[in-house]
């Protein structure tokens, strides 16, 4: 075993060592089905510390010859799959972990050779016998070693981890990222003795122009996961199996971490903050200890048309349609206001619907981070709402019309420069907006099924029974009494029947004429 060929199983035994594992291991069921296909090159994009490196730790293990990996992985899934024994410790790996490579040196021009060189003497130590002694050239010597009589094994597999941190550590040094590139495309470009090529990152990687040789790669991403969606983050049933072993409230893991949407049936969860919150046994943002708000800050304060106004109403519980086409996969080539949306998807700030097109905030985690990014960035109309929602919210359960009715006047105002407000959606987006701070205490559905129709807004209690179930309807120059009546003749509170806890009814609308809000507020009786 070397360094960086055929590395060994100590890195993904460390995984299994860990007092929380979660079995991954049927990824490598789909990886052996591809290897030496016209699929055999893949690229899979996820935001940071979202399991990717633990997945190329666990492929480096399973495929490396020279070690016994038998013993690991007899005990995981895999184990049951018809292709599992004949492909363990099977394949000279060579594993590569960029950013480590980065840091060892300062010419990230030549970070390609300095790597081949690296590689081209290891192979040499490992394979000095095969008469490879004289030759300078990696591609050469690979083939050399595939096509020796002693060679008994069954080629080369290359699995390279954050591929792309050169384009986001030298996000404006085209010279690096040309070479990197050409590095990387001489190592795989018609090389029928690797196998099988697996590389993880952040950003896709088909879009660098006359350089995208390497979209020989099959992508695997935030907005187009296809079949390997499960195998990079948590899916619910995993995250609800830890809480049940680990005795944590599988409501409150949902309310900070769930969100990320990969179909109409798979969420997917952020593997580091779910084991943070069971380790240390508290719900919280440990965002910070993968990104910080500055690098958010950085995007939502770009000067596209738009952008600002899709925030705030995002920050208010909305969904933004988006095209992710034109977004070039780098960190620097933003056309519009959806090429800086898509980003922020593959940096895990937002989540992608792909049956709609949709992206929005994913979990009150990072719900947090925009809002500590807009209060830095001085979001004048961000900060004012959420400083008036904590007293609009005790304004409406002491069913103070008048405060309920100023209060939201006054958030309007203040968004009014950003909103367009001209019917009940963006009504409903201001009022979301308003009841900002509610949400440590609520859930809030906007559009929830009743019996006959849909309640415009509906506060559940995440936990004390004690706070009220809100019901709020929204009229755009009607009546706020009219908004009551609404919500008793179309009985929108059957479906709360079962509920034992208090019910508030709210009717608030908007007068176009006085440019004021009226609000009326009444306790519902059963």
């Amino acid at each position: 075993m070397g360094m960086y060929i055929n590395p060994g199983n100590s890195l993904f035994k460390r995984a299994l060592n860990s007092k929380i594992y979660v079995d991954k291991s049927k990824l490598i069921s789909y990886v052996n089905d591809v290897i030496d296909t016209e699929q055999e090159f893949i690229c899979v994009s996820r935001p940071r510390r979202f399991g990717k490196s633990m997945a190329a730790n666990m492929l480096a293990a399973y495929y490396s010859c020279g070690c016994n990996s038998k013993e690991l992985f007899d005990k995981l899934e895999i184990k049951n799959c018809n292709t599992y024994e004949n492909n363990i410790n099977s394949y000279d790996t060579v594993f590569l972990n960029i950013p480590k490579f980065l840091v060892k040196t300062s010419d990230i021009e030549g970070l390609g050779n300095y790597i081949e060189n690296i590689l081209i003497k290891e192979f040499k130590c490992q394979f000095g016998d095969y008469g490879i002694t004289e030759l300078t050239d990696l591609n050469t010597i690979i083939s050399h070693i595939a096509n020796h009589n002693n060679y008994k094994n069954k080629g080369f597999i290359f699995i390279i981890d954050e591929w792309d941190c050169v384009f986001r550590e030298a996000v404006e040094n085209t010279a690096a990222q040309k070479n990197y590139l050409n590095f990387l495309r001489n190592i795989f470009k018609d090389n029928g003795d690797i196998k099988l090529a697996y590389m993880t990152g952040i950003l896709p990687i088909k879009k660098y122009g006359s350089h995208s040789a390497i979209n020989i790669f099959d992508e695997f991403s935030m907005t187009d996961p296809a079949m390997l969606a499960e195998y990079v983050g948590f899916t619910e049933n995993e995250v609800m199996d830890l809480c049940k072993k680990y005795n944590m409230d599988f409501n409150e893991m949902q309310y900070w971490y769930n969100g990320y949407l990969f179909d109409d049936r798979l969420h997917i969860y952020n593997p580091e903050s779910v084991v943070t919150a069971i380790t240390r046994k508290k719900y919280k943002s440990y965002w910070t200890r993968t990104e910080t708000y500055e690098a958010l800050k950085i995007y939502i304060d770009m000067n596209f048309e738009g952008l600002r106004d899709n925030i705030i109403k995002m920050l208010a519980g909305s969904k933004i349609k988006i095209s992710v086409d034109t977004f070039q996969n780098d960190m620097t080539t933003f056309a519009s206001k959806d090429d800086v949306l898509t980003l922020l998807v593959h940096l895990g700030y937002l989540a992608y619907d792909y049956n709609s097109n949709e992206v929005f905030i994913p979990n009150h985690e990072i719900q947090e981070e925009f809002t500590t990014a807009t209060k830095v960035s001085n979001w004048n109309e961000i900060v004012k709402s959420i400083t008036l929602s904590d007293k609009l919210l005790e304004a409406t359960i002491t069913f103070d019309n008048e405060t309920v009715a100023q209060i939201i006047d006054e958030i309007h105002m203040a968004t009014v420069s950003v909103l367009q407000y001209n019917n009940e959606n963006s009504l409903a987006c201001v009022i979301s907006l308003a009841y900002y701070s509610a949400r440590k205490d609520y859930i809030i559905y906007r559009e929830f099924p009743t019996g006959k129709g849909f309640a415009d807004l509906v506060f559940m209690p995440r936990r004390n029974t004690e706070n009220p179930v809100i019901i709020v309807e929204l009229k755009w120059d009607y009546s706020a009494e009219g908004a009551i009546k609404q919500i008793k003749d179309k009985n929108y509170t059957e479906t709360l029947k079962d509920y034992s806890g208090k019910i508030i009814l709210v009717g608030i609308n908007y007068n176009k004429k006085t440019k004021k809000h009226e609000c009326v507020i009444e306790n519902y009786n059963k």
